[in-house]
């Protein structure tokens, strides 16, 4: 039979998947018994008694612990981590305002779309590959992170869309071409101007995340500011598993600027997904290419941190046209040249990202139906 430690290895395999680390880590594993005739029996402390992803856990650690010599069967039992317990992991994990109660669930990977400058597109790329994702038959959400510049709504066509706030006091996101979507925006009059320190950026951020009924998603694509600031620090704080997309320029300057980007990745431990090569060159209609921004950045970039270039993606002005008309390109012309080139770098992502959590199922015994409101009031309501 399996030693406590041979099994607590195996736990480690065990993802958290809002937390995004293993319960072994976390120190959710508060209990072990192995029986002489093959069974183990395992306890989990949950952080809520109604926690919706009990189920997961039930499922990960029966199969984690099914592949060790001499299990023959595993049984799974749950309690609650006590106010104190709660309060060390949040110590442990740098989260004063609590801890997650299930609004990333759901969502298997997320992916953090940056630059290292603003003026590339980042946006622009963002929407449209959330659309070209969406086309290829995944679940896609949006949060525009870009608090400062702010301008998903307005490229998805729902900048005067206000969410609404479900019986469990989560925040409902607008649904645009069948993507959900989450900004700032929504709160404020479209010119109002956001001027925010660390603090409330770090409260509105872990809000979005947190108290947005996001649901079941294959992708959540978070659109950063500019730069290496605030943001993109509490984003790695709050999702440790997050995959960073590069989006940069060919022009040498930019790609020298996007680096420091990489650099701000690799020491929070963010992993790197790709580059993506924006305002790759424009062709006139009479077929004349001019490379009005230079040659080479995106793929210089990728040959330097070692990910793959996604993508490269031309000059067009219908890619203009539709973020201003409030439609993705990639949904009203995607034989358009940029949009082909947006829907290449999308079946890039999903070729790096593949499946790593179990599909949710309907428990099989009686679940603690609790409800616990959310806590925090959105900043920006008062």
């Amino acid at each position: 039979m399996p030693t406590r430690a041979e099994i607590l290895e195996a736990l480690k395999a065990v993802i958290d998947p809002e937390l995004r680390r293993d319960i072994v880590e976390l120190d959710m594993v508060r209990g072990i018994d192995v029986h002489a005739n093959g069974v183990v029996d395992v306890t989990v402390s949950l952080t809520t008694a109604g926690c919706p992803i009990r189920n997961t856990f039930q499922q990960s650690v029966t199969q984690a612990l099914s592949k060790l010599d001499g299990v023959i069967g595993v049984n799974v039992s749950f309690d609650v981590l006590t106010d104190t317990q709660k309060a060390a992991l949040q110590r442990k994990l740098g989260r004063p305002g609590g801890l997650p109660d299930g609004a990333l669930a759901q969502v298997r990977d997320v992916i953090c779309v940056g630059s290292g400058k603003g003026g590339v597109g980042k946006s622009s790329v963002t929407a449209n590959l959330a659309m070209a994702l969406a086309g290829e038959g995944k679940l896609v959400g949006v949060l525009d992170a870009d608090v400062w510049g702010y301008s998903i709504p307005r490229m998805f066509g729902v900048r005067n869309d206000r969410p609404k706030v479900s019986e469990q006091r989560k925040i409902i996101p607008p649904v645009a071409h069948g993507i959900k979507v989450m900004s700032i925006g929504f709160f404020l009059d479209e010119d109002a101007a956001v001027v925010w320190r660390g603090p409330m950026l770090h409260k509105a951020l872990t809000q979005f995340l947190e108290d947005v009924d996001w649901g079941e998603l294959d992708y959540l694509l978070v659109d950063l500011p500019p730069g290496t600031g605030d943001v993109s620090m509490t984003i790695a704080q709050l999702l440790p598993q997050a995959r960073f997309l590069i989006v940069t320029t060919p022009q040498p300057t930019a790609q020298k600027v996007a680096r420091r980007s990489a650099e701000m990745a690799g020491k929070v431990n963010l992993e790197i997904a790709g580059v993506i090569e924006n305002m790759s060159g424009f062709t006139t209609p009479g077929g004349e290419r001019f490379q009005i921004f230079g040659e080479g950045g995106g793929q210089a970039l990728a040959d330097e941190i070692g990910v793959p270039l996604l993508g490269k993606v031309p000059l067009t002005m219908p890619l203009r046209e539709q973020s201003d008309a409030g439609v993705p390109l990639v949904a009203e012309d995607p034989d358009d040249p940029a949009a082909q080139a947006l829907r290449q770098a999308a079946r890039g992502v999903i070729a790096i990202t593949p499946m790593s959590l179990p599909v949710l199922q309907e428990p099989e015994g009686p679940v603690l139906n609790v409800i616990k409101p959310a806590g925090m009031s959105l900043p920006m309501a008062g």
